[in-house]
């Protein structure tokens, strides 16, 4: 050998000259191996021969465009990979409110290998944390496609939640939470969630579910390895109406909506659970009503269904509040009682809006008994910390039509030259002894929530409406006058404005020809830009937030997925992020969040040709034609 013919002490030289150079390679030459290698943002690099396409999207002028793998392009990025770079915020939906950073470079994780740790053992919210992070794994193996390989670098999450003893949401309930994902070293990625109560907590998993992608050339879980986060939504109530007594919803189709909710952020699920066609919901201090009203035995939401659909909710970030509609909306279920009027009157256009009619009589003082203990089931059941009483839609030709009612008015002295004005005040009745029990099966005063309404009209707010007392719930049109006189007067209000939130616009009529009432169909893109900022002006922080709605006339558990998703998703990005950019921003990523949805079991109506996922570039209004090179 060489070494052997080198003098004594040059060979002690020599040694230690090796023995520095293997030092330095570790140290140093390795290392910059490592780091340029990873300059492709992929980590190592990939034999392309492996590839499961021929492929590959490149980020050009802020869209991932199609191109062909070429035989050395080992660091083809998948369509997946690419929108995470190329996308504003890393295609995430809501977009982040706060800070957003995030490097260059992925990783591939191993999906047997990710472990999430938090500081809730043995406290009120174990177990809500203890499903979230379920909930967070489903969501991970939802996104894969086909058969995901072995191995991969381990991720830690770390949940560090102040609050561990809050474990009920409510309009107060602060929702941020901050992200942090760094690669502590070769085999492991750490992640932490910093959040001042579960709330918070469970949506940054949610965020964190996005940001890990499955690419789908390689069979692989990847992540980014460096991102930081800051987050926290705009308005409070974040909600949606689901009506289930129109025709029935089954408890599973419920909960898909809820989880719906939750993917996108929504945090409060309205339950018109009543209503005159219907009265599905179980009271336990009046199973009659249900027994009568239910259209069948097997339609019945059930003390257990309820309870379940409440803790499925709280597990995904979302409060189940209960209406019970009145005076009006009130029919099916009552037939034994002496307390509704008008029930299915003919014809229906002369006593209510649509069949069948019924209304409270409210001078019948038994009524009242029997609908504290209504309200006192649905708090018990529930627990909101607001209340919807309904209140819209009365019909005062169909009190005037009750012999007894307008008798009783008389002897009230209520029979001036303004009959409108005498049953607003009967009206006012209803209303202040509805209150009055709410209040004493509450054991406090309840904000309670009231549709516009006659109630609601300038001569008679203040006076039937304190509003000390009540929320104000907007269906009639964004310019509704209605809104701006709410403001001027104090009032704060939830925006339901049928013009931009009413998902069941635009269908066949169903008691008329042609389309339905609130035709045309509200595209995602008129919910996108249905901000209240342009509602509200410069009072928009009366506005507590909104709820898109849909009504089940014409919409039963077979439809409602199509009919509220992904349109719902984009209130949701609205109410949480306040964008001060229109829709077609938000359009790419949109499009990532509903595929999203359809991963993870719901059954979300399409957008637009899947060719135009794939060549976003080119299905642009204005969009430059190109003429594809021939090696294309």
């Amino acid at each position: 050998m060489i070494i052997e013919h080198i003098k004594p002490w040059k060979k002690h030289i020599f040694i230690k000259g090796v023995a520095v150079f293997f030092l330095v390679f570790i140290i140093v030459i390795a290392p910059l191996c490592y780091i340029v290698f990873r300059r492709h943002k992929l980590e190592p690099a990939y034999d392309n021969t492996a590839l499961n396409s021929v492929w590959k999207w490149e980020c050009e002028q802020n869209s991932c465009q199609k191109k062909r793998i070429s035989n050395n392009d080992s660091a083809a990025l998948s369509l997946p990979a690419c929108r995470l770079f190329c996308a504003d915020s890393a295609a995430l939906w809501p977009k982040p409110t706060g800070d957003f950073t995030m490097g260059s470079l992925l990783t591939k994780i191993n999906i047997n290998s990710i472990d999430v740790i938090s500081n809730a053992s043995e406290t009120p919210i174990f177990d809500l944390v203890t499903g979230a992070v379920k909930e967070f794994r489903a969501d991970i193996q939802a996104s894969i496609k086909g058969t995901v390989k072995s191995g991969g670098k381990s991720v830690l999450v770390s949940l560090n939640i102040a609050n561990t003893s809050l474990n009920r949401l409510t309009l107060e309930t602060i929702e941020s939470y901050s992200l942090f994902i760094t690669e502590t070293n070769y085999s492991t990625i750490d992640v932490r969630i910093t959040a001042n109560n579960y709330f918070g907590a469970r949506h940054g998993l949610q965020t964190l579910s996005q940001l890990i992608i499955f690419d789908d050339l390689r069979d692989e879980l990847q992540i980014p390895t460096e991102v930081v986060i800051t987050d926290k939504p705009a308005y409070p109530h974040r909600g949606l109406l689901l009506d289930t007594s129109r025709n029935y919803i089954t408890v599973d189709a419920i909960k898909k909506t809820i989880k719906a909710m939750g993917a996108s952020k929504l945090n409060t699920f309205h339950w018109h659970i009543t209503d005159s066609q219907s009265f599905p919901y179980y009271s336990k201090s009046h199973p009659e009503l249900s027994k009568l009203g239910a259209y069948s035995p097997s339609k019945i939401y059930s003390l257990t269904d309820v309870k379940d659909i409440v803790n499925y909710g709280k597990l995904r970030g979302v409060k189940v509040i209960p209406e019970f509609d009145a005076p009006a909306h009130v029919g099916e279920g009552w037939q034994d009682t002496e307390f509704v009027v008008c029930f299915n009157a003919q014809p229906w256009q002369s006593y209510c809006v649509e069949p069948p009619c019924g209304q409270f009589d409210p001078t019948q003082d038994k009524l009242y008994d029997l609908i504290e203990d209504i309200y006192g089931d649905m708090l018990e059941q529930f627990d909101p910390d607001i209340f919807h009483m309904g209140g819209d839609e009365v019909k005062f030709d169909c009190w005037k039509e009750t012999p007894r009612i307008v008798a009783w008015m008389v002897n009230k002295g209520w029979n001036s030259t303004d009959p409108e004005k005498d049953y607003v005040k009967l009206w006012n009745y209803f209303q202040k002894n509805a209150l009055e029990r709410l209040y004493r099966k509450a054991g406090r005063k309840i904000p309670a929530i009231m549709w516009t309404s006659h109630l609601t009209q300038p001569e008679y707010l203040l006076e039937s409406l304190p509003k000390e007392n009540y929320i104000i719930q907007v269906w009639t049109l964004a310019n509704d006058s209605q809104i701006n006189n709410l403001l001027d007067n104090g009032y704060n209000i939830i925006l339901s404005n049928y013009d931009g939130l009413y998902l069941d616009c635009g269908f066949a009529g169903w008691v008329q020809d042609g389309n339905n009432w609130c035709s045309p169909y509200i595209g995602w893109q008129k919910v996108y830009e249905n901000k209240p900022e342009r509602i509200a002006g410069h009072k928009v922080n009366q506005v507590l937030g909104a709820e898109a709605a849909l009504w089940t006339e014409q919409a039963d558990s077979a439809s409602i997925d199509t009919k509220l998703w992904p349109r719902a998703a984009a209130m949701a990005e609205v109410l949480w992020s306040k964008p001060a950019t229109g829709w077609e921003a938000a359009e790419e990523r949109f499009l990532v969040h509903r595929d999203r949805l359809l991963d993870i079991g719901i059954n979300t109506d399409t957008i637009e040709p899947e060719w135009c996922m794939q060549n976003e570039e080119n299905c642009r209004i204005g969009s430059s034609f190109n003429i594809p090179s021939n090696d294309l």
